[in-house]
């Protein structure tokens, strides 16, 4: 086929994946719904990440942008996501600017001529991607790294939105709010929920908690669906990352302040306003008012946009398959998952790959740098060079925590730290059965790429997940 691999999100990992395909030369279209690259990122551009610089940065995208005199950053610094754009994933996007296309929204994937039914001749013909404004663009590969930003879990604890959350959701905060920054006047001298057990649940919780210290009549109050918050507070000093070890230990001691209120076993079943005009949360004869509630819940990915084609999705993650039990939170942290590339991220439906945080389906365990080693996997497998393609390598930095059966209620260690990498599952859990993960967003690096690294938001704390 004569048509290019178009590459769906302009992220850091569909920005590496152009970069692979421009090195083995192999026509290419990015096409991101955004206005300029890494419009998700963009939203939160005033977050730390938790990886270092050195994991942060692929390969191939390197060595375009050093052949364009770029000069690199600092590896053992930590960039925010505004630093991420503006000193790395801006350059390599003006060495890719020829193919690349913005405000470019794709609604539909699927085959010329062929709906998921039909079988025959159906691997000869063309990929279809519609955009939203109608266009259509044929092409012999996708690579689908959309993200899972713009997708966020609903507060309902059964999966489904909370009964009246649709009709609150003028008090629903976005993850990753910028707390000391456009959104501050939401949160002054208000009483906030934040909801949600990951990196970028700690990161909110943290800049709130400073906020409320300087700023009279400011609340946190910090609610979970589990029991032990062992998860969330990490591996402290045994985290290969030291970023994200402290950002666990400094929450830790806000709760123990007395800063921020934990609410623990609330699973919200209903969401209502007050005669006030503030929003009641209810999980049984449990009720939490508040003026803001911030959905740290995680993220799931648009599988609307390829229902077309043939996928063999996880029942559980929406993965693939294959990549299930290799990321399946129950078992595995950010730095635990194995490597893996395009024989586990393959469907039935040839020619379509989903990498990055998208891949992940509903896991968070996810790392920019394991998105980075799927798109070099799955460039040279569509090649053809399949030496290269199954020659999946990945070093990621340990938490110091492994099972996440332990945000659900699990035990910690006899010593009274988090699980270690990575130890029996929780007593009464069954590891065979993947629990709703806890939410976290982070972009990997080497790391999420959905998201990054460690995330931090400025001026002083730490978090993402899982960079």
């Amino acid at each position: 086929m004569n048509q290019p691999v178009v590459v769906i999100g302009a992220g850091p990992v569909g920005l590496a994946a152009a970069a692979h395909l421009a090195e083995r030369g192999v026509e290419f279209l990015v096409l991101e719904s955004g206005p300029g690259v890494a419009a998700a990122i963009d939203e939160w551009r005033h977050v730390k990440l938790f990886s270092p610089w050195r994991y942060d940065i692929d390969s191939a995208a390197r060595r375009l942008l050093e052949a364009a005199d770029w000069i690199e950053p600092d590896l053992d610094a930590l960039p925010t996501g505004g630093d991420l754009i503006d000193d790395y994933l801006a350059p390599l996007a003006k060495v890719l600017s020829g193919s690349i296309r913005y405000g470019s929204e794709v609604v539909a994937v699927t085959r010329v001529g062929y709906d998921r039914i039909r079988t025959a001749g159906r691997a000869g013909a063309p990929l279809l991607l519609r955009l939203a404004d109608g266009e259509e663009i044929l092409a012999s590969a996708v690579i689908d790294a959309a993200g899972t930003w713009r997708r966020p879990n609903v507060l309902g604890a059964s999966g489904i939105p909370a009964r009246g959350e649709v009709e609150v959701a003028d008090a629903i905060a976005h993850a990753l709010p910028d707390v000391f920054g456009c959104d501050r006047e939401r949160f002054v001298g208000r009483r906030t929920a934040v909801v949600g057990a990951g990196h970028s649940a700690a990161t909110t919780l943290l800049e709130l908690g400073e906020l409320a210290e300087h700023e009279p009549g400011t609340e946190v109050v910090w609610v979970v669906r589990g029991t032990d918050q062992a998860r969330t507070y990490g591996g402290g000093d045994s985290d290969e990352l030291p970023a994200r070890g402290a950002l666990g230990s400094r929450l830790k001691a806000l709760v123990q302040s007395g800063r921020v209120e934990l609410v623990s076993s609330f699973r919200t079943e209903s969401m209502a306003r007050t005669a006030d005009g503030r929003v009641a949360l209810t999980a049984g004869n449990q009720q939490i008012v508040v003026d803001t509630v911030v959905n740290s819940t995680g993220f799931r990915p648009d599988l609307d946009m390829v229902s077309e084609l043939r996928l063999d999705l996880d029942p559980i993650l929406g993965s693939t398959r294959a990549l299930a039990p290799l990321i399946d939170p129950n078992q595995h942290s950010c730095g635990t998952v194995p490597p893996h590339g395009v024989d586990e991220l393959a469907h039935p439906e040839p020619g379509y790959f989903a990498v990055g945080a998208k891949s992940y389906g509903r896991a968070p365990t996810f790392l920019l740098a394991t998105g980075y080693e799927q798109a070099r996997s799955v460039v040279a497998a569509l090649a053809g060079d399949w030496d290269a393609a199954r020659d999946v390598q990945l070093n990621l930095p340990e938490t110091g925590v492994c099972s996440s059966n332990l945000a659900y209620g699990g035990a910690a260690n006899e010593a009274g730290g988090a699980g270690g990498c990575c130890g029996p599952t929780s007593p009464g859990i069954d590891a065979s059965v993947s629990i709703e993960a806890p939410a976290s967003r982070g972009l990997s690096t080497g790391i999420s790429g959905g998201l990054l690294t460690v995330i931090e938001p400025e001026p002083s704390t730490q978090s993402g997940c899982c960079n």
